[in-house]
C-alpha cells in the first residue's frame, strides 16, 4: 500500500529559538534552585531547632538529675551531720542532777537475853542508829535557759523537799542547787545555781511540731552516763499518760510521744529538734514497751520560766468547772446533740461538785448540765480538750465561752481565777 504525508496548510511551522529556550530552562532552574534553597534553609533552621531543644532538654534533665543527685547526697549527709553537731552545741548546756539526802547509819549488835555470863551462848541481833550520814539517792537530768544558772528538770526529779539537790555541768564542775518552783499540774521543776556566763538552750515551738519529725534527746542515763544521747522521731502528739514513780501518781496531758530511747535517768533532759532547740522536756517512758516515750512541750516550760522570772512561782489559770470531754461514745451514750464540748457535770461524791463555788464559772453563772463548746473562738475536742486552752491563758485573763443550755446557744463571759 501506498503512504502518504498529510500536510495541513493551516500549521505554521517556526523554526526554534534555542538561546530563548535556554535562558527560560536557565531562569526556571535559577527559581527552582531558589526556592530549594529557601526550603533547605527553613527545614534546616526547624530541624536545628527542634535538635537544639531536644539536646537542652536532655541536657537540661541531666542536669536536673545531677543537682537533685547532689541535693540529696547533701541531704543525707548534712543529716548525718547535723546531729552531731546538734548534740555538739547542746551538751555543754545539759547538766545531771544528784539527790542526797541524809540516811541513818544503821549498826548490827548482838546480845544474849540470859546475860553476858550465861553459860548459854545465845546472841540476838539489834539494829541500831549510830547517826546519820548524807548520801546519793537518785539522780536526774535538767537543762540551762539562763546564763545565770537557771534550769528546767522535771518535778518527780526534785520532789523532796527534805533532800539536797547538786548540779554537775558538763565540764565537771559542781554546784548546790535551790528548787525554785515545782509545777502544780505538770512534771516541770525550776531550779536555780549560783553562776554567771554559762552555756544555755534555746527554746522552740512545739505547736509546729509535726510526727514523722526528728528529734534528739540527752540526759543523764540510769543516772550514771552523763549526756547520753538517742535519736528517733516524733511518734504522736496530744497523748495523756498516767505516769507513776516513787509513790506517786499524776495525770500527764498533751505530752509529745517519741520513739527516741528515754531512759530513768533521763528525765528533766531536753528533746531537741535538728535545729538544736528544745522542743519537750523528757519525763516519762513504757516501762512493758519499747521505743516509746514522752515529751511535756516546750511551749508549757516557757510558760512556766517566764511564771518564775515575773512572779517567783508557776501559776495556773482556773475557771472552776468539773467536766467531761464529749466525744462520739459520750454523745451517743448520754444522748447529746453535739459530739464535741465539755459537758460540765459533778462527781461521784459530795466534794466533787460541778461549779466551784466562788470560782470564775459560778461568778459567770455556769451550770451543771452547761456544754461549753468553744473558748475564744476555738472548738472544745479531744485534741483541744478545756484544761489546755484554760492553762495557755494567766489568772486575771478575760474568756469568751460559747455555751450549749437547754440546746441553745449562748454567750458567757468570764474572767479566770489562779489555780492554788
Amino acid at each position: 500500500m501506498k503512504s502518504f504525508k498529510i500536510y495541513n496548510p493551516d500549521l505554521k511551522i517556526k523554526k526554534p529559538d534555542f538561546k530563548k529556550i535556554n535562558a527560560k530552562i536557565k531562569n526556571l532552574l535559577q527559581k527552582q534552585a531558589t526556592i530549594v534553597i529557601i526550603l533547605a534553609i527553613i527545614f534546616g533552621f526547624g530541624a536545628g531547632l527542634a535538635s537544639s531543644a531536644y539536646f537542652y532538654t536532655l541536657a537540661n534533665k541531666n542536669q536536673n538529675a545531677a543537682q537533685e543527685t547532689t541535693m540529696l547526697s547533701e541531704q543525707n549527709s548534712g543529716a548525718e551531720e547535723t546531729i552531731p553537731k546538734v548534740v555538739q552545741d547542746a551538751s555543754p548546756a545539759v547538766v545531771s542532777i544528784v539527790i542526797s539526802k541524809y540516811v541513818p547509819i544503821l549498826e548490827t549488835s548482838y546480845y544474849n537475853p540470859f546475860g553476858d555470863n550465861s553459860p548459854f551462848d545465845i546472841r540476838i541481833p539489834v539494829i541500831q542508829q549510830k547517826g546519820e550520814k548524807l548520801q546519793e539517792v537518785g539522780g536526774g537530768s535538767g537543762f540551762i535557759v539562763s546564763s545565770d544558772g537557771l534550769i528546767v528538770t522535771n518535778k518527780h526529779v526534785v520532789s523532796d523537799a527534805e533532800a539536797q539537790y547538786t548540779v554537775f555541768t558538763n565540764d565537771g564542775k559542781k554546784y548546790d542547787a535551790q528548787v525554785l518552783a515545782r509545777d502544780p499540774i505538770q512534771d516541770m521543776a525550776i531550779v536555780k545555781i549560783q553562776a554567771a556566763n554559762l552555756p544555755t538552750l534555746k527554746l522552740g515551738n512545739s505547736d509546729k511540731l509535726e510526727i514523722g519529725q526528728t528529734v534528739i534527746a540527752i540526759g543523764n542515763a540510769l543516772g550514771e552516763f552523763r549526756n547520753t544521747v538517742s535519736a528517733g522521731i516524733v511518734s504522736g502528739l496530744s497523748r495523756t499518760i498516767t505516769a507513776s514513780g516513787g509513790g506517786q501518781s499524776e495525770e500527764l496531758n498533751q505530752l509529745i510521744q517519741t520513739d527516741a530511747a528515754i531512759n530513768p535517768g533521763n528525765s528533766g533532759g531536753p528533746l531537741l529538734d535538728t535545729f538544736g532547740k528544745v522542743v519537750g522536756i523528757n519525763t516519762a517512758t513504757v516501762e512493758n514497751a519499747q521505743s516509746i516515750g514522752f515529751a511535756i512541750p516546750v511551749n508549757e516550760i516557757a510558760k512556766a520560766i517566764n511564771d518564775v522570772e515575773t512572779k517567783g512561782k508557776i501559776t495556773y489559770a482556773l475557771l472552776g468547772v468539773r467536766y467531761v470531754l464529749i466525744n462520739d461514745a459520750v454523745a451517743q451514750a448520754d444522748k447529746l446533740s453535739v459530739n464535741y464540748g465539755a459537758l460540765i457535770s459533778k462527781g461521784s461524791s459530795a466534794d466533787e461538785p460541778a461549779i466551784t463555788p466562788g470560782s470564775a464559772a459560778e461568778k459567770a453563772g455556769l451550770k451543771e448540765g452547761d456544754i461549753i463548746l468553744e473558748m475564744d473562738g476555738v472548738q472544745i475536742n479531744e485534741q483541744n480538750p478545756l484544761s489546755s486552752l484554760i492553762f495557755k491563758h494567766n489568772p486575771g485573763d478575760n474568756v469568751v465561752l460559747k455555751v450549749l443550755r437547754d440546746n441553745q446557744q449562748i454567750t458567757v463571759n468570764a474572767t479566770l481565777g489562779e489555780l492554788k
